[in-house]
C-alpha cells in the first residue's frame, strides 16, 4: 500500500543529500578545476611557481582555518545562514578571480575563495546529523560520499575543457555559475536544521570554551585522529601522484587519468557499500570491515612493491581497494565522532575537517617527499599510517564505550 509519509520522507532525503553533496564540490572544484591553466595564468601574470603554488597552498590554509569558524557560527546562528553568508563571499571573491589583473591580486581573491568554500563543507555534515539519525544518517552521509567523489575526477577535466575553449579566466567564471547555482538551491530547498531552542552561544568566550573542553574530550579526538590517519595513508598517493606517474609507471601529463578514475571508483564503490549495511551493520561493525579491508590492502600493497615489478596493475590496484575500505569506514566514523557532541555538531564537523586538512598538509608537505622516491617507502608509509589508525582505533574500542552517553561542552 502506498504511504505518502514515507514517500515524502524518501523524498526529502533525497534532496538533502544532493544539497550536501552540492555544498561538498564546491571544495574541490575550487582546487582542481584551475590547475590545467597553471602555465597560462603564470606568462600572463609573470608569476614564479612558487607563486603559482601560493594560489593553492593560501588557498588551502585559509579553508582550514575558517573551519574552526563556521563550525561554531552555525551551532549558534542556524546551518542556513552560514551557507548563504559564505556562498556568497565565494561567488564575490570567484568574480575577483576571473577579473585579476596580476598575481598579488588573484592570491588575494584565492584566500577568499578558501575563507569561503568551507563554510559549506562543514555544515553540510552537521545538517546531515541534524536531520537523521541511526541508519538513515549513515546511508545519507554514505551517498553524500559517493556523489562528491566524482567531483576530483571531473573538476580538471572539465577545467581542460574550458581552458582550451575559451582560456583560463573561463574556469573562474564557470567557479562563480557553480557558486550562483548553490546559493541559489540552498535558499529555495535547503531547510534549517537547526531550531532556535536548539542553538548555542555566539560568544567569543563560550565559543573557546567549548573548543577547549572538544579537545579535551579522548573519546573525541581519538576518532579524529583515527580518520586522519586513515585518510592520510590515502592522500600519501594523491601527493605523491607526480612521482608515481612519471618516475615509477613512466606515464605522461595525459595519463593522471589512469590513476584518478581508479582511486575515485575505489572511493565510489566504498561509500555504495556503505549505504547499503547501513541498519545491518553498526557503525563499529562497518568501521572494524573497512580497517579489515585497509589494513589487507595495505599489506598487499608493501608486498608487490617490495617483490614484484612495479606496474600498474601491481601500484594502482592495492591503493583503490585501500579507498575502497577507507570510504567504507569513514561515513560511520564521522558519525561517531559528530554524536559525541549531539548540541555543537556544527563545532564538531570543523574539528574533524580542520585536523584532517592540517594533516594531509603535513603528509603533502613532508611525508610524500620523504617517500615518493621509492615504490616501497610509499607503500610502507601507507601501511604504517592505517596500522597507526587501527591501533588508535582499537585503543577507542578498549577505552571508550560506543554506548557512553553524549557530552555537553556547555
Amino acid at each position: 500500500m502506498h504511504d505518502p509519509a514515507h514517500h515524502s520522507h524518501r523524498h526529502f532525503g533525497l534532496r538533502l543529500t544532493f544539497t550536501v553533496a552540492l555544498f561538498a564540490m564546491l571544495a574541490p572544484f575550487s582546487i582542481d578545476t584551475y590547475l590545467p591553466s597553471f602555465p597560462d595564468i603564470a606568462q600572463e601574470f609573470s608569476a614564479s611557481p612558487v607563486a603559482m603554488q601560493q594560489t593553492l597552498s593560501l588557498y588551502l590554509l585559509a579553508f582550514a582555518v575558517m573551519m574552526l569558524v563556521y563550525g561554531p557560527i552555525s551551532d549558534a546562528f542556524g546551518r542556513k545562514n552560514v551557507v548563504l553568508v559564505s556562498v556568497v563571499v565565494y561567488v564575490a571573491t570567484s568574480v575577483g578571480c576571473a577579473l585579476a589583473t596580476n598575481i598579488h591580486w588573484l592570491l588575494l581573491m584565492r584566500i577568499g575563495q578558501g575563507l569561503s568554500a568551507s563554510g559549506a563543507l562543514v555544515v553540510g555534515r552537521a545538517i546531515i546529523r541534524d536531520a537523521f539519525a541511526g541508519p538513515a544518517a549513515q546511508r545519507v552521509m554514505s551517498q553524500v560520499m559517493l556523489i562528491f567523489a566524482v567531483a576530483p575526477a571531473v573538476a580538471p577535466i572539465i577545467g581542460g575543457w574550458l581552458h582550451d575553449a575559451f582560456g583560463w579566466r573561463s574556469v573562474f567564471w564557470f567557479l562563480v555559475l557553480l557558486g550562483l547555482v548553490v546559493w541559489l538551491w540552498a535558499a529555495l530547498f535547503l531547510p534549517e536544521t537547526l531550531p532556535p531552542v536548539g542553538r548555542q552561544s555566539g560568544h567569543p568566550r563560550a565559543i573557546a570554551a567549548a573548543y577547549w573542553r572538544a579537545l579535551a574530550t579522548g573519546r573525541f579526538m581519538v576518532l579524529i585522529a583515527v580518520i586522519a590517519l586513515n585518510f592520510g595513508g590515502f592522500f600519501l598517493y594523491i601527493a605523491g601522484a607526480p612521482d608515481v606517474m612519471y618516475r615509477h609507471l613512466h606515464y605522461g601529463a595525459d595519463d593522471f587519468g589512469r590513476l584518478f578514475v581508479p582511486l575515485v571508483a575505489g572511493l565510489m564503490l566504498g561509500a555504495f557499500i556503505s549505504g547499503r549495511v547501513a541498519g545491518r551493520f553498526s557503525h563499529v561493525q562497518a568501521v572494524g570491515a573497512g580497517f579489515g579491508l585497509m589494513l589487507a590492502a595495505a599489506g598487499v600493497n608493501l608486498g608487490l612493491a617490495a617483490w614484484l615489478a612495479h606496474t600498474a596493475y601491481t601500484i594502482i590496484v592495492p591503493v583503490m581497494l585501500y579507498a575502497t575500505g577507507m570510504s567504507l569506514a569513514m561515513p560511520n566514523l564521522s558519525l561517531l565522532a559528530l554524536d559525541v557532541f549531539p548540541s555543537h555538531r556544527g563545532l564538531a564537523s570543523a574539528l574533524q575537517g580542520f585536523s584532517q586538512a592540517g594533516f594531509n598538509a603535513l603528509v603533502a608537505g613532508l611525508l610524500a617527499p620523504l617517500l615518493s622516491h621509492r615504490v616501497e617507502f610509499l607503500a610502507g608509509g601507507m601501511l604504517a599510517l592505517n596500522l597507526a589508525g587501527v591501533g588508535m582505533w582499537f585503543y577507542w574500542r578498549q577505552r571508550f564505550n560506543a554506548h557512553e552517553p553524549a557530552t555537553a561542552l556547555s
